[in-house]
């Protein structure tokens, strides 16, 4: 039996991508049940990181699910009580901007602010090359606001990118327990 449902919802930092689909499958792996979520870029852009496609084609399968990919099937996810908890990994500078003031015009921002309406935790997994510019004050405002949970992030490339962080995604497992119980994983930054 599947211990919680977790919604996944992918944004456009397409450079983690590999760092996020193992994390899925470890989490079916762990008995997760998965709801794949993906943003209209991460789900339509092809990069020098892989084809969109392919990404879908991957995910698709690993959940036995269909991405939900735009604003009206993410709508949803809150009054249905899809998800016991929602995971935006990666989450950007860009989708961290909205959130913390109110802006719902992707998927997955969409997915957020329905899930948030019933009052589950939602859990970010940063990936954001101004996350200590521009994206601070954001990580700040979201860190101080309920029902929302970081997995602890630092520095990717402090000589060349003084400003990216990046999420310790192998954490996401121990971080989904602990954001599940209403704990924020520490430390935050390291």
């Amino acid at each position: 039996m599947a211990k919680a449902n977790i919604g996944f919802a992918m944004c456009g930092s397409f450079c983690t991508f590999s760092r996020t689909l193992p994390q899925i499958e470890n989490l079916i792996n762990d008995d997760y049940n998965i709801i794949p979520v993906m943003s209209e870029n991460a789900y339509s852009t092809n990069t020098r990181f892989g084809l969109a496609q392919g990404f879908i084609d991957r995910i698709e399968k690993l959940t036995d699910r269909e991405i939900i990919h735009t604003i009206k099937a993410a709508e949803p996810i809150g009054p249905k009580k899809m998800c016991d908890l929602l995971v935006v990994a990666p989450c950007t500078g860009n989708t961290l901007a909205k959130l913390a003031n109110g802006i719902t015009d992707t998927t997955v921002t969409m997915a957020v602010k329905s899930h948030l309406r019933i009052g589950r935790p939602v859990l970010l997994c940063t990936s954001t090359n101004d996350g200590l510019g521009a994206a601070a004050q954001n990580i700040g405002r979201l860190l101080n606001t309920k029902h929302y949970y970081f997995v602890p992030m630092s520095q990717d490339d402090y000589e060349n990118k003084p400003n990216s962080l990046v999420a310790h995604f192998e954490l996401l497992p121990e971080c989904i327990e602990q954001a599940l119980n209403g704990v924020q994983p520490q430390p935050v930054f390291g």
